[in-house]
């Protein structure tokens, strides 16, 4: 078991290792904390530390570094989490509470995040699979164009053209054709909703007069991407110049670039990630082995949208991370994240 001035010795390896960059010796320390000891004494507190194998040693003759199990026990044992100042908090308010919609909430966060933590910034979209189509609309614009409107419980509201042949199109056919989707969509939800209207277009395809076909396909069509694009997992990112410092990663930054852009191995990651009971987690070096990231640390919090699961932001970076400045971004980011989608309810 670490003692409890070992484990201050850890806390200051690590604040001065990120600081500095550079491996940490006894007589640092000894300069730039108030221990009251000699340097003999913090050499042996250094000594058990790398027995346990919290620090290690990258060179002869050279201070200490955390390890990956180092780091976590540093952000295990965090007694105090530094808070945003009052301009930042501010900032957050000011900067996302300008958001238009959706999308622009998500590329706002993401922004707003990266700037705070210079690290990658990565926030899961709402989940809608369970929320309810609230209301579904046709709307005859023109000779060959038929508007999609699509609208959810959450307040999200979706709408697309439809283009279709002009000699074909009446207003009463959009009339009947809305009211039959309406009939098989609305007080559904989203996830029920994509197999009622898939299951109405073969049947009205089937079912169709000669040359009305492609017309219920090509709206149908319409309709199902709305739906489908609100049940999707997607994710909005940013910062990714803010790793491609040299030398953070050895030579696995072409790996994390490549999970960065394709994304699914951070689907993976945020929804795997285990809160414990906490409102942030972080996930650091071999632990995130098995996704490809070995070299990386995951800072995330959960935030919520009403009728959508529960949804993580947070930065991804290398370990040698401020992490007590970067898990009071992502908590406070996060929870001015959920007042702002509980207001637009």
């Amino acid at each position: 078991m670490v003692s409890e001035r070992s484990l201050a010795v850890l806390h200051a390896i690590v604040g001065d290792y990120v600081s500095s960059n550079e491996p940490v010796g006894s007589k640092a320390i000894v300069d730039r904390h108030s221990f009251g000891v000699s340097a003999a004494t913090i050499r042996n507190d250094m000594a058990l530390l790398e027995e346990d194998e919290l620090i290690a040693q990258p060179h002869t003759s050279s201070g200490r570094v955390p390890t990956d199990k180092g780091y976590r026990l540093y952000v295990d044992t965090l007694a105090k989490i530094r808070p945003l100042t009052t301009a930042q908090r501010s900032a957050i308010e000011r900067f996302l509470g300008e958001s238009t919609d959706l999308d622009d909430v998500m590329a706002r966060t993401v922004r707003l995040l990266a700037q705070l933590t210079n690290q990658v910034a990565v926030a899961q979209y709402p989940s809608l699979r369970r929320t309810v189509v609230r209301h579904i609309d046709l709307v005859a614009i023109g000779e060959d164009r038929v508007l999609c409107v699509l609208i959810l419980g959450s307040g999200v509201v979706e709408q697309q053209v439809a283009w279709l042949p002009a000699s074909q199109v009446t207003e009463a056919w959009v009339h009947g054709l809305r009211e039959q989707i309406a009939a098989a969509a609305v007080g559904a939800d989203v996830e029920s909703a994509v197999s009622a209207v898939a299951e109405l277009e073969a049947r009205m395809e089937t079912e169709a007069r000669a040359g009305e076909a492609d017309l219920v396909r090509r709206v149908l069509d319409v309709v199902l991407r709305q739906l489908q694009a609100n049940r999707s997992d997607r994710m909005a990112v940013a910062g990714a110049a803010n790793i491609s410092r040299p030398g953070e990663f050895g030579g696995a930054l072409p790996a994390v670039l490549e999970a960065i852009e394709e994304q699914v191995t951070l689907l993976r990651l945020f929804g795997e990630l285990v809160q414990d009971g906490r409102d942030v987690t972080a996930s650091i070096g071999r632990e995130n082995e098995v996704y490809g990231l070995a070299t990386t640390s995951v800072i995330a919090s959960n935030y919520e949208q009403e009728g959508a699961s529960v949804s993580k932001l947070g930065v991804l970076g290398p370990l040698r991370m401020d992490y007590a400045a970067n898990i009071s971004a992502v908590r406070a980011v996060a929870r001015y994240l959920n007042r702002l989608l509980g207001e637009d309810q």
